[in-house]
């Protein structure tokens, strides 16, 4: 949970006032195949619903090559060290392997947004590992 420190309305201030988490992405398989000419290897395909406001952890997706299509709606994306981008329906963007994903977030407070994304990534592999709390 997040702690709110303080909230000020109507003149009046309460402190420790607890908020409900943000909203999470989903994600929801779609194709899981091995790649008959890459021993080792497969793809998944799979669908990535953000809600309104839904902000993902910042995280790596280890050995993986991605493509990244949008769906619906729209998304805030950024890989370390380069800037941050706006990616709408019908836009598209892939991520190496290694690649830190320091930021992806529904670029909308009202509208859901979906994404499909191809991972091609070494059998067994996770697909996405969250960085610890302790990690920038």
């Amino acid at each position: 949970m997040v702690l709110v420190a303080t909230i000020v309305g109507a003149g009046i201030a309460a402190r420790g006032v607890l908020a409900s988490p943000a909203p999470a992405e989903t994600l929801r398989p779609l194709v899981r195949e091995a790649l008959p000419d890459v021993p080792g290897y497969g793809l998944t395909a799979a669908e990535v619903s953000f809600p309104p406001g839904a902000k993902a952890v910042p995280h790596r997706h280890g050995k993986a090559f991605l493509f990244v299509y949008v769906l619906a709606g729209s998304v805030h994306s950024q890989i370390e060290g380069e800037p941050v981008r706006t990616f709408r329906t019908g836009e598209s963007w892939t991520e190496k392997p290694g690649d830190h994903h320091v930021l992806t977030e529904n670029a909308s407070a009202r509208d859901v947004a979906k994404l499909l994304v191809v991972f091609i990534a070494p059998k067994g592999d996770a697909l996405k590992v969250d960085d610890s709390p302790s990690e920038p």
